[in-house]
């Protein structure tokens, strides 16, 4: 009940007009984000970060959550019309979504994919509603070791969970740790890995190294692949609108089915992309007409749109309670907070609690305001796909140059910033995964803080991250997830049958 005490308190917050103003305002250039390839939820709302610092709190990070509801809906739209995702979470929903719309029901492809999103995000805000402030009540006793225990088992949960190779994944967060102990070391004073530069001795901001990864580095992976898209109608009926979106409830299995993979994996580090696939792997597999899938199916739409922003929207309850963030966007957003000044964890809950409630309780009204907005403006950012990628091409260099000096001044950030644009570029032509470098970056010289802090503590004694029931279950689950894929592959390698000897004599050859 003081949850319900809290959401209420956070509404009459978030229910302003200038609060709704900004919600409006986000969620149309999360549509604009997620609608143009190229770009999507993480890179917009870093391109947007620079913007907030002059903002309170509160009103920037509803500005920045609205945004990122909409990148995902807007995700949505290309998949289902052009056959092109717009966020990479938003893959799986071409494979029936396209060719629902091509079929000539444009009208039920979408509508069907808003409502089971709307459906999945409700799911994951009420799940942060009831269990943000118990998670956070929980997390105030711990101390440096329960600490580096969950930063141990969220990088183990990109390792075991994270759906790249898992060597991949391991390099990409010893990156991030790299990139993140430049600076000043917080434990003894000492500036290390600044190769003599001395603005480097504030560290690499984050800002930066976002805007530099996602931006830049989507843009030249954009620029390599020519986009040839071809368009069905985009005109939207609301008398069928209404009839998809009432004839979810039929669908009542697949959308709990997919709304608890997407929260798992929201709190999890899978992430929305690896939400979206598992779910519709499962669907296919379970679904009585699984046969149809691929050729625009229902359920094909409902699965991954649903887990897609159940987890996209349970990814903030790790970022706000624990100050872990479940996915890149989240990084983002933590990121963010920090910069505001505030500081990620369960004393969020007790010293910030307007903040809190206010974004909570806006994202219940920001995803209606997606969702309606989303319907009304389809046509209009059909017609922007149109816009010949050489036109947006510069615009995008320029926020992100833009962005990069505002942070200080600095024309290094600018050098920095097309310095982690190739890295990101390079990861993406290697298929190493993002979301772990951003991970560690953010994340890195706090898990370094606390094992360094648990080692002084226990005079250099590894026991103290066995030294009650909680840390060691954490540990246990972190090493449990970081041999997962090895035991998957010996599972596979054991019920594969070994190749039968064949001895050929002369009578049983046979010629083809």
């Amino acid at each position: 009940m003081d949850n319900l005490g809290e959401l209420l308190h956070g509404f009459s917050i978030a229910v302003t007009v200038p609060h709704l103003v900004l919600m409006v305002v986000g969620v149309l250039l999360g549509i604009l984000v997620g609608v143009l390839p190229g770009l999507g939820a993480p890179n917009g709302v870093s391109l947007l970060l620079p913007l907030t610092f002059g903002m309170q709190p509160v009103s920037a990070i509803i500005l920045l959550s609205s945004m990122y509801w909409g990148a995902l809906f807007g995700g949505s739209v290309t998949s289902i019309l052009f056959n092109i995702p717009g966020e990479p979470s938003s893959v799986a929903t071409t494979f029936d979504g396209y060719p629902m719309a091509r079929d000539g029901r444009p009208t039920t492809a979408l509508a069907t994919a808003f409502g089971s999103a709307a459906f999945g995000a409700l799911v994951g805000v009420i799940l942060i509603t009831f269990l943000a402030s118990w998670v956070a009540q929980v997390a105030l006793a711990f101390g440096p070791a329960e600490y580096f225990a969950v930063y141990f088992l969220a990088f183990a949960s990109f390792v075991g969970m994270g759906g790249a190779a898992p060597v991949k994944t391991v390099v990409a967060l010893a990156i991030g740790f790299s990139i993140a102990a430049i600076g000043i070391d917080t434990v003894s004073g000492s500036v290390r890995l600044t190769m003599g530069v001395d603005e480097l001795v504030k560290g690499v901001s984050f800002v930066v190294a976002v805007m530099g990864l996602f931006g830049i580095g989507e843009l030249l992976v954009a620029v390599e692949e020519e986009f040839h898209a071809r368009a069905v109608s985009s005109k939207i009926d609301w008398r069928e609108v209404f009839r998809a979106v009432g004839r979810l409830p039929r669908h009542g299995v697949a959308l709990l089915r997919s709304a608890a993979i997407g929260c798992w994996m929201g709190i999890t580090p899978g992430g929305p992309t690896a939400a979206s696939f598992m779910s519709y792997g499962i669907a296919r597999r379970f679904s009585r007409r699984g046969r149809y899938f691929g050729t625009g199916e229902v359920e094909g739409i409902i699965s991954p749109e649903t887990a897609d922003h159940a987890a996209g929207t349970s990814a903030l309850l790790p970022m706000l309670a624990l100050g872990i963030p479940g996915s890149a966007t989240a990084a983002v957003m933590m990121g963010g907070l920090m910069i505001w000044g505030l500081n990620p964890g369960p004393m969020l809950f007790v010293d910030q609690k307007d903040f809190v409630w206010g974004l909570i309780a806006s994202m219940y009204v920001g995803n209606i305001v997606a969702v309606a907005l989303v319907l009304l403006t389809v046509p209009i950012f059909a017609a922007m796909m149109r816009i010949p990628f050489v036109v947006i091409a510069p615009l995008i260099v320029i926020i992100c140059v833009v962005g990069a000096y505002s942070v200080s001044n600095s024309y290094l950030d600018v050098v920095m910033m097309l310095g982690f644009g190739i890295v990101g570029y390079l990861f993406k032509k290697l298929f190493y995964p993002l979301a772990p470098l951003v991970l560690a970056i953010v994340i890195g010289d706090k898990a370094e803080d606390a094992f360094r802090q648990s080692m002084l503590m226990s005079k250099g004694s590894l026991g103290i991250f066995f030294a009650n029931k909680l840390v060691t279950c954490l540990i246990m689950a972190g090493i449990a997830l970081l041999l997962l894929p090895l035991v998957l592959q010996l599972a596979r390698l054991w019920r594969e049958p070994a190749a039968p000897t064949i001895e050929t004599s002369a009578q049983e050859k046979v010629i083809i």
